[in-house]
């Protein structure tokens, strides 16, 4: 720990049901505090009167806050005297929200960072203090990117809270232009739609690996077969075809057609089955198009 710092509590969700036997497990911040001893909140709601009255007594000077899931209110909000900090894992105002990095790579952004920005009732609508730039790869997926940008945000509040604290640092309002959401990403968000174009959907194949993960269906009788895609590459089309449409086998994958050029099928699962490459599961299940 820093060694100006001096922390009063640790604060995170509840246990959740988790595993093949959804016990109630708690999180990975819960278990850290647990391991190393120190106090730890769980409350079920942020806004729970029991909950803020407890801060209210820590007589908190700061509170840092990353990853939470919930929206704090202004009677927390307002109990801090240097208020309530958000590393949030975006370049701010852009990609506001739950999923900040999977949309940064869905979209095809050059770069993303962390903003350290003094919070509000709003989604991360807060001035910001600081932030932190980094480059997303071509090969960038979610799991990578998130501790990238982890170690990153450990960095940002190490350097930059001790200059805000000694009021050194003024937080600047959010511009208005350049807004955008990140929504809450679904299992439907991982499916892949044949008409975007290939480059699109490969990069959503990065940004929902691991969760939801990427996937299409295979139609059958009596109903289509979910399968996963693992891997994917993008390339030309050789040939004008209903997107969806299989149009060609390559020693290393399946070309599938796509709104524009095509999507390589490299490595797949299909539902309850393994991960496996393209070819070995070509053995055993023929495909001429996908859903």
């Amino acid at each position: 720990m820093e060694p100006w710092v001096q922390l009063d509590a640790v604060v995170s969700q509840p246990d959740r049901p988790a595993g093949r036997h959804l016990q109630p497990m708690p999180s990975a911040v819960s278990a850290a505090a647990l391991a190393r001893g120190l106090s730890l909140l769980r409350p079920d709601r942020a806004r729970d009167p029991g909950f803020i009255s407890q801060i209210q007594d820590l007589k908190p000077d700061l509170i840092l806050v990353a990853a939470y899931g919930q929206l704090l209110p202004q009677a927390l909000l307002e109990i801090p005297r240097l208020g309530c900090l958000n590393v949030h894992t975006s370049l701010l105002p852009r990609w506001r929200g739950a999923a900040p990095i999977q949309w940064a790579i869905a979209s095809g952004d050059a770069e993303t960072g962390v903003s350290l920005m003094r919070m509000d009732v709003g989604l991360d609508t807060g001035p910001v203090i600081a932030i932190r730039r980094t480059p997303i790869g071509d090969t960038e997926t979610s799991a990578s990117l998130h501790d990238r940008l982890a170690r990153l945000g450990v960095d940002l509040v190490r350097e930059e809270i001790p200059p805000y604290a000694a009021g050194l640092r003024t937080p600047v309002a959010q511009p208005t232009e350049g807004v955008t959401l990140a929504p809450k990403i679904t299992r439907e968000d991982g499916r892949l739609d044949w008409n975007r174009p290939a480059a699109d959907l490969a990069r959503r194949l990065r940004a929902f690996t691991p969760w939801p993960g990427a996937h299409c269906w295979i139609p059958a009788e009596p109903k289509p077969r979910l399968l996963k895609v693992h891997a994917a590459r993008v390339a030309p089309m050789p040939t004008q075809a209903e997107p969806g449409t299989v149009i060609a086998r390559e020693s290393d994958g399946l070309v599938v057609a796509c709104g524009s050029d095509a999507l390589v099928l490299i490595e797949v699962q299909s539902e309850g089955g393994r991960r496996m490459a393209v070819r070995d599961f070509l053995a055993g299940n023929p495909v001429q198009r996908f859903a």
